[in-house]
């Protein structure tokens, strides 16, 4: 069990990284480099340089703003109130909110100087470099989950197959075992597990779009579970077995023995488009309780050839 989070140790190190350098080099205020160190370490690499591109311009926004207020109206409580209305508003427009908080704590120290001159402007903006600038250094190590993503990927899989081989025999059996409903929910978080980490592993490459095999792998998984949850609903009203149950039935064990291997969907498909030929040319049912039972089956096929577009699509 992981007690201490890799951000928060980058947070606790970084902190007084920025605290010492901003000291050293004789800032005013220098502690404020550590609350926007604070401020800007965040859970990816892509976050981190989002952020800290927002909170710079943030600050030379507030310090446009704050510099006409003050020199107008003077470095009262009021005043700054007024620029809080004014800057939360702006940011909000430009989608600068992140940098709200530091840049506001910034603007604090140009009152406590009562000054919006060179030396007050150069001083506030060094201390958001080494806070952001430190924090950047900080998350230049992000830990990889390659090795979780493939274990949610096979884990994914062993129950995707699990509750298909469990559909081929009820098929047959007319029975929907109990342990369907604990592998619909276990499926469920591992597919949420697995796309929450699959994002935070894309938001750890910069500059490259390559890294979203996990991202798409887990959303064409979800999709297909979608579709699994809609298969398992026809089921109530499967009472009767025909030629074409037992086929379907068969498939469905063949596409749940084959769930791993990403090279089979297509064969699947064209297997399934020569299926729905020979079930037009089968006898057609007799009754309308015969009939109903054949179209919530042919239902379920519909929805199996759906579940194997889905793969083939996000594999194209």
């Amino acid at each position: 069990m992981k007690i201490i989070g890799y951000r928060t140790l980058k947070t606790a190190i970084g902190a007084p990284i920025a605290m010492t350098i901003a000291h050293q080099i004789g800032l005013r205020n220098y502690l404020a480099a550590g609350v926007i160190t604070i401020l800007s370490i965040q859970s990816t690499r892509r976050q981190s340089v989002e952020f800290a591109a927002k909170r710079v311009v943030s600050s030379i926004v507030a310090f446009i703003i704050a510099g006409v207020l003050f020199n107008l109206f003077g470095f009262s409580e009021v005043i700054f109130g007024l620029f809080i209305l004014i800057f939360i508003t702006i940011s909000s427009r430009l989608n600068l909110l992140e940098g709200v908080v530091a840049s506001s704590v910034l603007v604090t120290h140009l009152m406590a100087d009562k000054s919006t001159g060179i030396n007050s402007i150069s001083n506030a903006l060094s201390l958001m470099a080494i806070g952001v600038g430190t924090a950047l250094f900080m998350n230049l190590y992000m830990p990889s989950v390659e090795e979780r993503l493939i274990k949610d990927k096979k884990d994914i899989e062993k129950i995707m197959k699990e509750i298909l081989l469990e559909m081929s025999v009820a098929l047959k059996e007319h029975y929907i075992s109990l342990d369907l409903e604990v592998m619909f929910k276990d499926l469920k978080e591992k597919l949420d597990t697995g796309a929450r980490r699959a994002e935070k592993q894309r938001g750890n490459y910069l500059f490259t779009q390559g890294e979203n095999y996990y991202v798409e792998y887990m959303k064409i998984r979800q999709n297909q579970y979608s579709v699994l949850e809609r298969m398992m609903g026809h089921f109530r009203r499967f009472f009767m077995t025909y030629d074409q149950t037992l086929l379907i039935s068969d498939l469905t064990k063949e596409i749940a023995l084959s769930i791993e291997d990403e090279t089979v969907e297509k064969k699947t498909m064209d297997k399934m488009k020569m299926l729905r030929v020979s079930f037009k040319e089968m006898e057609l049912p007799k009754t309308r309780e015969e009939f109903e039972n054949r179209a919530m089956l042919y239902q379920f096929f519909n929805d199996l050839e759906y579940f194997i577009a889905l793969k083939v699509e996000g594999l194209e």
